[in-house]
């Protein structure tokens, strides 16, 4: 099994190119499934979730073609198949995006349930609600959703009782095909969602209020190919920005857009921090020195859940305390003992962490329990003294592209070791 090996204390300098983003591109390569295309999707990064959505469309019958070199994906022709699997489905929940695209265009699909996963359930109910109220009929049975529409979805007011961005995108994807006007109230903000709009768009659907918590789509009109830019990784964006906070180095990161950070880049600047538009990306440098900061997790444009653990190595070596509180996720602490192991105090009350800092962790060996996790060891591993060796890394590879190589293009001491 695979482990990355740190030695720490080296600050970084020079530039970290932004890919495009994972939660971006996996809810457009389900929007493949809208037409016959080919719909291509360029800036697209090479990662173990691409690869495991890219084996889903296929298993429906669909031809995908992904050009690392070019960083396109293209994905062409029909769903010759209506079932998505427990063994392509278990390996990542995005999967279940193919469930509105399908019985919105072909009146049927059969989807596993997703499941559970390290960091808490995550329920596709509001998924299965809004599709019956577009019309369709739904029931579960040995471990699937079958959802049946045999006259066609037809457009509804939708509200959704808390913020979902799996249910805004699967509902959006089935509301173009729908007939007449579907209305989102209390949809999902987040970037990826105003992306796939524009390559919703792009296909020919009529949407508007992308960017907002109220989308209406005009929806029946077939679809057709398309070719669409992925927006910048945000997560990756806030996750290098911290690696040269953390040791106190600067990088420039080409590509990224401040507009998605969010509240990221208003919380970084609070614990000393900066952030600057330059040269159509960001600079980041740190200050005089990091200070504790209080963060909660919410939807975008709040304190995004997935920044959370990278948010809390930064503040293991920050003067004074901070409190990090998760709303989104249940178990999304996980990392906190691993942390611990190199010397940083964190106490766990409920939803939330207690992190008094320290004025150096130690190197140690260390073991990822879910994708975040896995990265916010790797920036512990940076700021510390001595070697850490990060086991379990293919988490890491669902969602960071060749990881190594960016930091240690900028000066870090970091390998991959197979095994």
């Amino acid at each position: 099994m695979d482990r990355i090996h740190i030695q720490g204390g080296r600050p970084l300098s020079g530039n970290i190119p932004i890919s495009g983003a994972k939660n971006a591109a996996l809810p457009l390569m389900a929007a493949s499934l809208l037409m016959d295309g080919p719909l291509v999707l360029t800036n697209a990064p090479d990662l173990a979730d691409i690869a495991t959505m890219g084996a889903l469309l296929r298993q429906h019958g669909l031809a995908v073609d992904h050009d690392k070199t070019a960083r396109t994906i293209t994905m062409s022709g029909a769903a010759t198949s209506l079932e998505a699997p427990y063994d392509l489905v278990r390996k990542m929940r995005a999967s279940v995006l193919v469930l509105g695209p399908l019985v919105a265009r072909f009146g049927q699909a059969r989807v596993s349930l997703p499941g559970g996963c390290a960091i808490g359930t995550r329920p596709v109910d509001l998924h299965l609600k809004g599709l019956e109220a577009l019309g369709a009929t739904i029931s579960l049975d040995g471990g699937y959703i079958t959802a049946t529409a045999p006259k066609g979805l037809v457009g509804a007011k939708i509200i959704f009782p808390q913020v979902s961005v799996g249910a805004t995108e699967n509902l959006l994807m089935a509301a173009c095909l729908a007939k007449g006007t579907t209305t989102l109230v209390n949809a999902a903000r987040e970037p990826e969602i105003a992306d796939l709009c524009a390559c919703l768009s792009a296909m020919g659907a009529v949407i508007s209020g992308a960017g907002t918590d109220r989308i209406t789509v005009e929806g029946g009109a077939p679809l057709h190919a398309a070719t669409h830019a992925i927006v910048p990784d945000r997560i990756e964006t806030g996750t290098y920005a911290i690696a040269a906070a953390i040791t106190g180095g600067t990088v420039l990161l080409e590509g990224a857009r401040l507009e998605h950070l969010g509240a990221v880049a208003r919380i970084l600047r609070e614990a000393g921090v900066e952030v600057a538009e330059e040269g159509g990306g960001l600079r980041v440098s740190r200050l005089n020195g990091l200070h504790g900061a209080d963060v909660m997790t919410e939807p975008f444009p709040g304190f995004a859940t997935d920044m959370q653990a990278q948010f809390m190595s930064l503040m293991a070596v920050a003067e004074g305390a901070s409190m990090v509180t998760e709303t989104i996720f249940e178990n999304r602490f996980m990392h906190v003992p691993e942390l611990t192991r190199m010397g940083a105090r964190i106490t766990i009350h409920g939803a939330s962490a207690i992190v008094r800092g320290v004025p150096m962790l130690s190197g140690a060996p260390v073991m990822a329990t879910d994708l975040r996790a896995s990265v916010s060891l790797i920036l512990a591993g940076l700021a510390a003294r001595g070697e850490t060796v990060v086991s379990r890394v293919y988490h890491l590879d669902r969602g960071y592209e060749h990881v190594e190589r960016k930091l240690a293009a900028v000066g870090a001491a970091i390998e991959r070791q197979r095994g």
